[in-house]
């Protein structure tokens, strides 16, 4: 079925994937253009390719120094997002699973928690004073919260069979990660909890520098890696049964589709913070436009529907006009939850029908 599927809405698919790229390149070069100092196409234009002469300095730096480094993280951001939500909901067979659901961006949160809300507790010092080195600490601690939140899932991936014992114990791992940072908000002081508050906002704007280029690195290597688990996610949605038939290792082929997702989820958390509802939303807007549970479609459109949400999202967060930055957070929670709410109505309407 889904071989004929895929035949028979290639060129259509085809087009999709096509009008996307160009939306991509639209949402790219509008965040190079708009913000609180507006600069011209053509200047931006001319900025990109040296020719700079005659234009104001600053333009150059604002381009350079903000806008381009926001934009390549929105970009890889969004779609690393997207594909490890799309490849969550396969391998749980549940629409409202998101890349957050084992508790690995709670890791991330614990990770950065510890660094943040003890440096002024014990260390004296607050990490938000610590510049450069500051930024460092959080990417290093969310990673090393994320990786042993992941190391911690994968093994209890091996013992359980039950997708369901999975995702209760992932919800666990997010209380107890909760409870924990409760405790250090409680015994930290003012300066390191508004420095922890602002990192969980979630913003595109944290990457700069060297940084850019290692976290672009990073998702470049991971992204075309994710592709290669489509076959194995087609299977996967055929059942347990139907894939064992087929000659698939069911355990093994799940403990390798979760940790692929939920280093998408560290990495981009580390970076960036936790972003939400970009992981939830995307996928289900790919299959509402392409009508097609094929992976070898779903996973590169969601791939790109994740880059240019996160591109539209971070437009809006900086609309001229605005003194500084939305929470990105804010942004993507009021487009996703009305297109999840409407997906999940819809689902609802075509069950009532069917009965």
């Amino acid at each position: 079925m889904m071989r004929g599927e895929a035949r028979e809405g290639s060129r259509p698919a085809a087009l999709l994937l096509a009008g996307l790229m160009v939306v991509i390149g639209v949402f790219f070069l509008l965040n190079l253009v708009l913000g609180s100092v507006a600069i011209p196409v053509e200047a931006v234009w001319r900025i990109l390719w040296g020719d700079d002469e005659g234009l104001p300095g600053v333009w150059g730096n604002i381009v350079w120094k903000s806008r381009v480094p926001q934009a390549l993280t929105a970009l890889v951001a969004g779609a690393g997002l997207a594909v490890s939500g799309l490849q969550m909901q396969t391998v749980f067979r549940n629409p409202l699973a998101d890349p957050s659901i084992l508790g690995v961006s709670s890791g991330a949160s614990l990770g950065v928690a510890c660094v943040v809300l003890l440096s002024g507790a014990v260390g004296g010092v607050a990490l938000s004073r610590l510049g450069y080195v500051g930024e460092l600490s959080l990417s290093v601690a969310a990673i090393v919260g994320a990786l042993a939140v992941m190391a911690l899932i994968a093994y209890v991936a091996m013992k359980v069979r039950g997708n369901v014992t999975l995702l209760i114990i992932g919800v666990m791992i997010g209380y107890v990660a909760s409870a924990i940072i409760g405790v250090l908000k409680f015994f930290s002081v003012e300066e390191d909890i508004r420095a922890y508050v602002i990192w969980g906002l979630g913003s595109f704007a944290r990457v700069s520098g060297g940084q850019v280029m290692l976290f672009v690195g990073i998702m470049c290597v991971l992204l075309p890696a994710s592709m290669l688990l489509v076959k194995t996610l087609n299977l996967l949605l055929l059942g347990g049964g139907y894939a064992r038939n087929l000659g698939l290792n069911v355990r093994r082929a799940r403990l390798l589709v979760i940790t692929c997702a939920g280093v998408l989820v560290a990495i981009v958390t580390a970076y960036c913070g936790p972003v939400m509802f970009i992981g939830l939303a995307v996928p289900h807007l790919c299959r509402g436009l392409f009508r097609t549970s094929d992976h070898r479609v779903l996973m590169p459109a969601t791939l790109l529907a994740g880059s240019a949400l996160a591109l539209a999202c971070n437009l809006i967060a900086r609309l001229p006009g605005l003194e500084g930055a939305l929470p990105v957070n804010s942004v993507t929670a009021l487009v996703g939850a009305p297109v999840v709410a409407s997906v999940l109505f819809k689902r609802r309407k075509g069950d009532d029908a069917d009965e």
